[in-house]
Parts: structure tokens; C-alpha cells; sequence
């Protein structure tokens, strides 16, 4: 285990296997004109390793979004740091984040999208906590359900750290 990491959450070898169940189950609703939505910077090691489990013809794009703004709790508003977005115009569009804790962004970004001309709009994550959420959104793929405890490795991090680790750990109060 890691500095500053309280106890390990979902194990590397479990998130691993988890991660070829999610790419199997978004296939069976179709192979055609799917294109991957990578919010960043979270979701970058979750959507790497769920893309190249999907041995289909797909287009990847990344949107840079933000609630957390470096804090532990969302900040309630969602700012899209991208100045355009991309052409989703007939696309089966797959967002995809770390860890569905308020909805705020993921229902944000997926009501955008879907008024930008995309065919559909799904969401996967890789978390999403168990607790009451800020909107009337779920999403369509969860890797785990967690508690409403602060996580940090596989993407997710504190203060821009701990991205790195191979699976998901609950961080300690020390390390705050």
C-alpha cells in the first residue's frame, strides 16, 4: 500500500476484471458509430483500459470538465474548459468518468451532448457513490458502487496526486 492510502478499496486485479465486463455489456446494445467521451483528467486510466477491450471501430474524444476545482467535494458548478466540442452528429456516444458522486457533471455533460445532435448518449464510470445525488440522472454502466468515502488511485486523484496507483484506495485523514 501506499503512503497516505487508508486501506485499498477494489483491488488492481478486481478493477481489471470489472473493466472487461463494462466494455462487454456497453457491445451488446451495438458495435456501430460508437464514439468514447473521456472526461479528463479522471477518467483518462479507466477510459484507456476500457477502450482496448472494445474490438470495435470507435472514435475518441476528450472533454476537459470540471466540478471538484482541486477540492474534496464538488463545487456544485460544472465549467466546461474546452472552447469546442466535438462533432457527435449520428454517434452512439459513450461518456465515460471516474466516479459519479453529485451527477451534476455527468448529467451536465451528457445533456450537452445530447443537444449537439448525438444519436444517444450513454454514461459508464468506474464509481459511483451510494448516497443521495444532486440530480435525477443514474448512469447507464457502474464498475462498483461505494460508499460516500474519498478515493484516490486508477485516475482518481487528491490535489492532483495519487492518479497513479493500480487500484482504488480510500485516502486517510493524514494525508489531507
Amino acid at each position: 500500500m501506499h503512503e497516505g492510502v487508508e486501506k485499498i478499496l477494489v483491488s488492481e486485479e478486481v478493477v481489471q476484471h470489472r473493466i472487461d465486463g463494462l466494455a462487454k455489456e456497453i457491445l451488446v446494445k451495438g458495435e456501430d458509430n460508437i464514439m468514447i467521451v473521456v472526461l479528463l483528467k479522471g477518467a483518462l486510466v479507466f477510459a484507456a483500459d476500457l477502450f482496448r477491450r472494445m474490438p470495435v471501430m470507435l472514435d475518441l474524444e476528450c472533454l476537459n470538465v470540471s466540478s471538484y476545482h482541486g477540492g474534496m467535494e464538488s463545487s456544485g458548478v460544472v465549467k466546461f474548459l474546452d472552447t469546442t466540442m466535438p462533432n457527435f452528429d449520428g454517434k452512439r456516444v459513450i461518456v465515460v468518468d471516474d466516479i459519479y458522486d453529485t451527477g451534476l457533471t455527468m448529467k451536465s455533460v451528457c445533456d450537452k451532448i445530447q443537444n449537439s445532435g448525438a444519436l444517444s448518449v450513454e454514461s459508464c464510470v468506474l464509481l459511483a457513490k451510494d448516497k443521495k445525488h444532486d440530480v435525477d440522472y443514474e448512469p447507464d454502466y457502474v464498475g462498483f458502487t461505494i460508499g460516500d468515502e474519498f478515493v484516490v488511485g486508477y485516475g482518481l486523484d487528491y490535489q492532483g496526486k495519487y492518479r497513479n496507483l493500480p487500484y482504488i484506495g480510500v485516502l486517510s485523514e493524514d494525508a489531507i
